[in-house]
């Protein structure tokens, strides 16, 4: 779980490197996509074509409506695209990924197999779906929120409160070191009642919220 192939769009629309760009940007518009991986006739990567390229590309202004229409009808893909795209294996982490889309400050990744053959494509939106599903988001329990010192045991500690209460622990997640204390995250199945906070807190858990 949280592997590329669990949150990516599989099996998206590709286009070849002597495709038209008038073909490309009918495609876009008909099928409401913004980025399509250019591949060859296996279907390996080898490039990418974005709206936003073919947006920087028609910087003719000068050119009528008609001339302008003639020449993305004669202008091949390939002279667009960008060749060998930053790309990611549907094997490899949401973790990866997040990291790749950063460092290149991209919006999205062309997603291959071990054949290097297009299998999917990873965006920015597929990486917040990630993020809210990881933290529970959707959930209908409780969210809490709450300070624990960092040692040894301390989630089994923490976990055992919840199962005394009769509360299970949907997704737990643990951030924000400073000087050996730790944010945790926990939401929950079932809501948490009062008895169950003042529990946490007997027990030396800060908590920060409560809803």
């Amino acid at each position: 779980m949280f592997r590329v192939k669990d949150f990516m769009t599989k099996d998206p629309f590709t286009v070849d490197p002597a495709e038209k760009i008038s073909a490309v940007i009918d495609l876009m518009k008909f099928h409401k996509i913004h980025r399509v991986p250019v591949v060859d006739s296996h279907n390996r990567l080898v490039g990418l074509i974005t709206e936003g390229m073919i947006a920087a590309d028609n910087t003719a202004t000068s050119l009528s409506i008609y001339e302008l229409n003639y020449l993305l009808s004669k202008t091949e893909v390939k002279t667009v695209m960008v060749k060998h795209p930053v790309y990611v294996n549907e094997n490899d982490l949401m973790e990866q990924a997040t990291e790749k889309l950063l460092k290149n400050d991209i919006g999205c990744l062309p997603v291959v197999n071990d054949d290097k053959k297009v299998t999917g494509i990873l965006t920015q939106n597929d990486i917040f779906k990630a993020f809210l599903e990881m933290l529970g988001w959707s959930s209908k329990g409780s969210r809490i929120l709450l300070n624990a010192n960092e040692q040894v045991g301390v989630l089994e500690k923490i976990a055992s409160l919840f199962a005394q209460a009769g509360i299970s622990i949907r997704n737990l997640s643990v951030y924000g070191y400073s000087s050996d204390v730790a944010k945790i995250l926990i939401r929950t199945v079932q809501p948490v009642d009062e008895a169950l906070i003042e529990a946490l807190k007997k027990s030396g858990y800060s908590v920060i919220e409560w809803e």
